[in-house]
């Protein structure tokens, strides 16, 4: 017999939207638990980013963000679907959204409702800003996030172009997804060992900024600061992929003596005997210009070349690969990484493998996105005995 899956079992009651919360729960569907995305009878709006293949509300990124998951379609406001929702709750582990508190509270599904009822029940909210702040309460999406953390100012302190700029991904939502993740896996541990359910609270803001300033913190770790804010490493403008004959490639002289192979291989070693390159002290503070000394040696050769010479040095390099090419990839193609699987409504599609491997449950595969409302009714005969 098969062995169940690593988080089988567990019982997650979602009702979060977008991508936040939802990426929480498909990383723990794929896991194994079982979660039973509520959603309103229009649908989570993400199910509509993007152009579905057959059927409306279908569309690419709900394919990939609600993988494994069960659709309830419920609109709150309605005694027979809140009885429904308080049903799913009543045999939850966890109950997870990201409506804001007041609204949440005015529908009956506050935490302190809820506690009195099921004091075993975690209650995972994910929100904008922390509750304990002025920002409390306030609307969030990706963008609003990447500017208030100060994301979109790193590129003016590479390239000079004063205008802040958005990374072209939902970075922060996916960020403060694995955030959620984790906490509610912490919180169940401790529920396991203690039996105490209790409120978990992720805020996109904090677990954004945590995730940027663990380096970018730098010199102002210390009081007084030692430096600036900003791993200079990373926000060096020569550090960029070098070009070649044909594209370019990304070539990492970490260390010491991987510098001195890179210039072995470039055929130019006695650039380290300049004097400004003469230390590894002056190597850090000119990092720059090495670089720039990569960048007028690369060009000689082609992409496939170079990641041949450099791989036979044990230099880390890779080729730079555009986005239209990454299907392709050859590592990911020979991992079946987008795994081709077909949909018994839409047909046809690839579901990217879940990246993680666990000995214990080598294949974590979920079944299926769902339909809007595919199970509501199998639901409600399940937890109140037939249709309302």
């Amino acid at each position: 017999m098969a062995s169940p899956r690593l988080l089988e079992g567990i019982r997650i009651v979602d009702h979060t939207s977008v991508v936040f919360g939802p990426y929480c729960t498909q990383l723990l569907a794929d896991m194994g638990a079982d979660i039973v995305k509520v959603e309103p009878p229009s649908g989570d709006i993400f199910r509509h980013a993007g152009v579905p293949a057959k059927t409306r509300a279908m569309g690419p990124c709900h394919m990939t963000l609600n993988r494994g998951k069960r659709s309830a379609a419920l609109d709150l406001k309605s005694p027979d679907d809140a009885s429904l929702m308080h049903a799913l709750i009543a045999q939850a582990d966890v109950f997870i959204h990201n409506v804001r508190a007041a609204a949440i509270e005015k529908l009956g599904f506050g935490y302190e409702a809820l506690r009195q009822k099921h004091p075993g029940l975690i209650y995972v909210h994910c929100v904008g800003f922390g509750s304990d702040g002025p920002y409390a309460g306030l609307q969030a999406y990706d963008d609003v996030i990447q500017a208030a953390s100060g994301m979109t100012s790193f590129f003016s302190r590479v390239d000079g172009d004063p205008r802040p700029r958005y990374v072209p991904s939902t970075i922060a939502d996916k960020v403060a997804g694995m955030h959620a993740t984790y906490a509610t896996l912490a919180a169940y541990i401790h529920k396991q060992r203690t039996g105490e359910g209790q409120h978990v609270e992720v805020p996109m803001f904090e677990g954004f900024v945590q995730f940027l300033y663990e380096e970018h913190l730098f010199g102002a770790t210390f009081d007084p600061p030692t430096g600036p804010l900003g791993y200079g490493r990373q926000i060096d403008p020569a550090r960029q992929p070098f070009p070649t004959l044909d594209g370019y490639i990304s070539i990492v002289p970490y260390t010491a003596e991987t510098w001195v192979r890179v210039f072995d291989v470039l055929g130019a070693p006695e650039v380290l005997a300049r004097p400004e390159f003469a230390t590894l002290n002056d190597r850090l503070k000119n990092t720059g210009l090495l670089y720039a000394e990569i960048a007028r040696h690369t060009p000689s050769r082609t992409t496939e070349e170079w990641v041949r010479l450099m791989g036979a040095a044990q230099i880390p390099a890779m080729p730079v690969r555009d986005m239209a090419d990454i299907m392709a990839d050859p590592h990911l193609r020979a991992i079946d990484f987008f795994r081709r699987t077909q949909h018994p409504t839409e047909g046809d599609y690839f579901a990217t493998r879940p990246p993680v491997r666990f000995g214990a449950a080598p294949d974590m595969m979920a079944r299926p996105a769902p339909l809007l409302g595919e199970h509501t009714e199998e639901l409600r005969a399940a937890l109140l005995g037939g249709a309302a």
